[in-house]
């Protein structure tokens, strides 16, 4: 392989990375813009996220085709081939964290001004927090090549599964106590298990990143602590 052909295929991951850092942002943008939505009740908010997943989802399908034209020009080996791996998974994971967000965003307008208790939300938005820095931090640990800081991001993953189930408990003891707020409870619950689900993506995307870096797959002994049975 000539000197110039090398510099091209590194410009090539370069600009690979690039894409997937672009997503990420966009998902990060989307999922912190659905949440302050619901927890504001700003309908127009909810409808702009819900409109800006168009965005990211052509994004992806774009680096989706790159990534097939790069394999069959380049038919890459070891960790080029690991780079491109990774990289066609963590596109995936990110473009569904964007239609995660849209879920929420949805649920939003479905309350429509019905959320009548700021509480209730409070835990949903401190658990988006967690979420979104695990987020963050694996990302940035893909843009360096940190297979620790991957391993580190797949092991703080507890922490947003335990939120979810104490929040569960709390909202399914709202319910029993008022029935009048059943309804909007039920769609923080379905807001609750999709930010849940974000921390499950960083977590694919962890993976991903320590077995780029290393050839090497991160143990699975970490048992999930969702106890609420649900789906």
């Amino acid at each position: 392989m000539s000197e110039h052909t090398v510099s091209a295929y590194d410009e090539e991951l370069t600009a690979m990375a690039g894409r997937i850092a672009e997503m990420g942002g966009l998902a990060e943008k989307a999922f912190a813009d659905a949440v302050s939505a619901l927890v504001s009740q700003d309908l127009d908010l909810a409808k702009a996220t819900i409109k800006s997943d168009e965005r990211l989802d052509g994004l992806y399908h774009d680096v989706e085709v790159k990534l097939i034209e790069m394999i069959a020009r380049r038919q890459p080996l070891g960790q080029d081939l690991r780079e491109i791996t990774a990289a066609t998974r963590i596109a995936n994971d990110l473009e569904r964290v964007g239609d995660l967000a849209k879920n929420v965003a949805k649920r939003v307008i479905a309350i429509d001004s019905d959320l009548k208790s700021k509480k209730l939300a409070i835990g949903v938005e401190h658990m988006t927090e967690l979420a979104l820095s695990q987020l963050k931090r694996v990302l940035d640990a893909y843009a360096r090549k940190d297979a620790e800081a991957a391993r580190q991001v797949q092991e703080a993953d507890a922490e947003v599964d335990a939120i979810y189930t104490s929040i569960f408990r709390e909202l399914l003891t709202y319910m029993m106590e008022d029935p009048r707020v059943i309804t909007q409870c039920v769609h923080l619950l379905f807001c609750a298990k999709n930010i849940e689900r974000i921390g499950d993506h960083a977590t694919n995307i962890a993976e991903n990143v320590y077995y780029m870096v290393t050839g090497e797959r991160l143990p699975e002994d970490r048992a999930k602590v969702d106890e609420t049975g649900a789906v």
